[in-house]
């Protein structure tokens, strides 16, 4: 096996997660290159993993077949040679580009009218039971038949490393505005998926206070989207001492924002692609949970701690509250993960 394609899946979270993936697939075939497929918005991850040769960008729209890109990606991959391609997504649509691409060994799991298009399977698990992410992708490794014997993959932990030119880029802006990274505690407030996996603002505002106050040299930089530029703010206008605190969201770069979480002292976040990035990182952090699970996303780290209540109606996996009143993250209170931080710490 000399060459194999990955096609990457759509979310922050799922890219850090599949890294274990590659490490194993890297060790299996050592002298393979290993390129990766990715939508602008994931392929920063995987310029930081060290098994990748090559990370093709695409300019991937969800919800929309783009028939023409995807049968122009193809026409240009097949002259690459790949012998296997690994489709993580579920969806038909990331599974046309490799068939056309005419690579032999199309390895995914079997999905929305995929019968062809895939001809190396497993079934889906259910969602009653499902498995951890990294082991859910991981499984996929075992399909390719070479009269290999199967490995054991004994590190499943995913694994970042953090590029010289984005380190130095956040180093900059950082003196640019007189932040020093060891006072550098990073808040993400936001969560793509909806309001249950939240935590409220005020939260975050009074937790942010609590850190200042207890250090008057700690600062806080608010880390996320474009799209969390206003839950930022909220925080940013509910705390006293706002002079300490960095709205960012929407102003670094994901490369960035992964050198970033790597030099602060720690991160708290919600359950989200950022989470993610920090426990690859192994920078201390505080995950907070709230409609999902973290036997499923957690953050793989042992500088992680995740704070989840485990509310009888939890996990619901619903965007909007069911019940109407959001316990499972109301209730989750600033001084219980201030008291957590310092554990972290102590």
């Amino acid at each position: 096996m000399h060459s194999i394609l990955i096609i990457a899946p759509n979310w922050i979270g799922d890219a850090v997660m599949s890294q274990p993936l590659l490490a194993s697939l890297k060790t299996q075939y050592p002298n393979a290159k290993i390129d990766v497929l990715a939508s602008t918005w994931v392929a920063p991850i995987y310029r930081a993993c060290t098994e990748v040769h090559e990370v093709i960008e695409a300019k991937f729209e969800h919800r929309k077949l783009q028939w023409s890109l995807r049968k122009q990606l193809a026409d240009e991959l097949a002259t690459k040679n790949y012998q296997a391609c690994f489709v993580l997504p579920n969806s038909f649509k990331s599974a046309i580009i490799p068939w056309l691409a005419s690579i032999p060994f199309r390895v995914g799991y079997r999905g929305e009218m995929r019968f062809g298009l895939i001809n190396l399977t497993l079934d889906n698990p259910s969602k009653v039971n499902r498995p951890p992410m990294v082991e859910h992708y991981l499984a996929l490794s075992q399909l390719l038949d070479d009269g290999q014997a199967p490995l054991l993959v004994s590190n499943t932990t995913p694994k970042l490393n953090v590029s010289a030119a984005a380190n130095l880029s956040v180093q900059t802006k950082l003196q640019n505005n007189s932040i020093d990274p060891a006072n550098v505690y990073i808040m993400c407030p936001g969560a793509e998926y909806g309001q249950t996996k939240r935590w409220p603002t005020h939260h975050f505002a009074e937790l942010a206070q609590r850190l200042i106050d207890s250090n008057p040299n700690n600062q806080i930089i608010l880390l996320g989207s474009k799209g969390d530029r206003s839950l930022a703010q909220e925080i940013y206008s509910q705390t006293e001492r706002s002079v300490q605190i960095y709205n960012w969201c929407g102003d670094t770069l994901l490369d960035e924002a992964i050198a970033l979480i790597g030099m602060s002292k720690a991160v708290i976040s919600n359950d989200s692609g950022l989470m993610h990035i920090a426990a690859a990182l192994k920078t201390p952090q505080v995950a907070i949970f709230g409609s999902s699970d973290p036997a499923h996303t957690p953050p793989l780290s042992d500088k992680a701690r995740v704070i989840w209540l485990n509310l009888p109606c939890s996990p619901c996996h619903k965007r909007v509250c069911p019940l109407g009143h959001l316990k499972c993250l109301n209730d989750i209170l600033p001084e219980q993960v201030f008291a957590t931080l310092n554990t972290l710490q102590s």
